[in-house]
């Protein structure tokens, strides 16, 4: 890479996806999200050579819309639900505003990875992947 500071987290690709606004999505991918494509960098064509169609992954996406002020929030947006700290929830407004997402390849074309169960917006970048152990 270059001489960055070792905590600059670097987009490696971004989301393809139906869901343009938050208000679309849902709050989980099992919770109806529709399939969406993982494209990544030609750069990382190397490090996707093992992934398969049917693995389970875990997403790392930069949540670039969040509101990262945000410490407080009503879970789920249900505003009878008492206020808790965001790390005790899986809200999207965060300081470091990072998304964890399973998902399941269901295709594979280059360095296009469609995958299920993916509730992130379309064009959020991607971060990081690591199978589900």
């Amino acid at each position: 890479m270059d001489d960055s500071p070792r905590y600059v987290v670097h987009p490696i690709g971004r989301v393809e996806s139906m869901l343009r606004d938050r208000a679309d999505a849902p709050k989980q991918g099992v919770e109806g999200a529709p399939d969406a494509w993982l494209v990544f960098d030609q750069r990382m064509e190397p490090a996707l050579r093992d992934v398969s169609v049917g693995d389970h992954l875990i997403v790392l996406t930069w949540l670039d819309r969040a509101d990262r002020t945000t410490l407080v929030v009503h879970p789920r947006d249900d505003r009878n639900a008492p206020l808790r700290g965001v790390f005790s929830t899986r809200s999207a407004d965060r300081p470091n505003p990072i998304g964890l997402h399973e998902v399941t390849v269901t295709t594979i074309d280059g360095t296009r990875i469609r995958v299920s169960d993916l509730e992130a917006l379309d064009g959020t970048p991607v971060v990081d992947v690591k199978p589900v152990l």
